[in-house]
């Protein structure tokens, strides 16, 4: 997570196993929760001023604009192109935004550019490891809705999203909206790294009757949990029975039942609902 952050005492294999998690309080502020957010996790930064991380991270996007992907091929890739698809990329952090509406920002005011323009910057992008798309989860259901295929778009680390539209930690905090979907991409980030520690991957889920999940970690033995995220406490009701109606949906007797159903914020106490969702604040979560 960042800057010191972590404490630990939720570890993702002991909800992969069905484990309650430990009753511990984690009380950060949203200014530090949106700092973790801007600084991101990046080692070499960790130690220094968070004015300086905040600049080092934006230097580094500006320099993958005017650089770094025209390196990836003998391609030429036009900068300000390359800003606006991070820029829009950014904006539509944890959503499926389509090609279409990357396709409308890359070109502005002179009209769309092509599909295979946005997909080749996107393909660039992801030689680079600088973003990395979230599959949806494949599953049998019981019901008739049909499952959507769309990925959540995502940078390796939303610092990224933070620094290449140059928002300021006062600005996060004044839109708790996009803060909320930066807040997920962060819990997707810690999650792929701590599931691919345990064999595991991350989707997410939506289907054609309006149900979604923010994150299934599933591994190739059949084992998978759901997660829904809320930054505010405020929205850990909504998740938990978001997450019980999900549960409901899916074909256990071809699918199995979950591990563990879980809500992941940005504060609270970690612990276990009396209707079995557990609540694990971010910084309680470990490997």
């Amino acid at each position: 997570m960042g800057i010191g952050a972590i404490s630990g005492e939720v570890s993702l294999e002991s909800l992969l196993d069905g484990g309650s998690p430990s009753s511990v309080l984690s009380s950060p502020t949203l200014e530090e929760i949106a700092t973790w957010i801007a600084v991101g996790g990046w080692p070499g930064i960790q130690d220094g001023a968070v004015d300086d991380a905040i600049q080092a991270n934006r230097d580094y996007v500006e320099l993958l604009a005017q650089v770094d992907l025209s390196r990836v091929s003998s391609t030429r890739r036009d900068p300000l192109r390359v800003r606006a698809l991070l820029q829009s990329l950014s904006r539509n952090t944890a959503t499926e935004a389509p090609i279409k509406a990357l396709a409308a920002d890359m070109g502005g005011a002179s009209g769309s550019v092509a599909r295979d323009t946005v997909y080749d910057y996107l393909s660039a992008l992801t030689r680079l490891m600088l973003v990395e798309d979230q599959p949806a989860w494949s599953t049998h259901l019981r019901s008739a809705a049909t499952l959507r295929k769309s990925a959540k778009r995502h940078f390796v680390d939303p610092s990224l999203a933070v620094a290449a539209l140059g928002a300021s930690i006062d600005g996060l905090i004044r839109d708790l909206r996009f803060l909320g979907f930066l807040f997920e991409s962060l819990v997707v980030r810690d999650l792929r790294i701590y599931a691919q520690v345990h064999g595991g991957r991350v989707s997410h889920y939506r289907d054609s009757a309006g149900q979604e999940v923010d994150v299934i970690v599933h591994k190739d033995d059949g084992t998978w949990a759901a997660f829904e995220v809320t930054l505010g406490q405020g929205g850990i009701a909504a998740g938990a029975e978001s997450l019980l109606r999900f549960a409901r949906t899916v074909d256990t007797e071809k699918a199995g039942s979950p591990s563990s159903l879980n809500v992941i914020t940005g504060s609270g106490f970690a612990h276990r609902r009396p209707d079995g969702v557990n609540v694990v604040p971010i910084a309680t979560l470990t490997v």
